[in-house]
């Protein structure tokens, strides 16, 4: 029974590993030499921690379709944090 339990939870991480590699984050400097081709620019709403407003571009960066985001900016008026990526594939 342990053993079962044990590879249920290897999957399921293993799935989410994965869906987490779906896109990358890539500094800008970076962009040049691997060839990447911008597609557009996405932006948060108001997210109350960082790991969400990376969570929403990286949602976000998805449904455009692309690969590679290169964060642009980055404000925390208040305590709500906003940010903005340009897209690559």
């Amino acid at each position: 029974m342990k053993r079962a339990a044990g590879i249920v939870v290897s999957l399921v991480i293993g799935a989410l590993s994965f869906g987490a590699m779906a896109v990358e984050e890539v500094q800008k400097d970076k962009i040049k030499e691997m060839n990447l081709t911008k597609i557009g620019t996405v932006s948060t709403s108001d997210a109350t921690a960082p790991m969400d407003a990376r969570a929403e571009l990286v949602k976000k960066v998805e449904e455009l379709g692309g690969k590679y985001y290169v964060i642009t900016s980055a404000d925390q008026p208040g305590k709500d944090i906003r940010a903005t990526a340009d897209v690559y594939k």
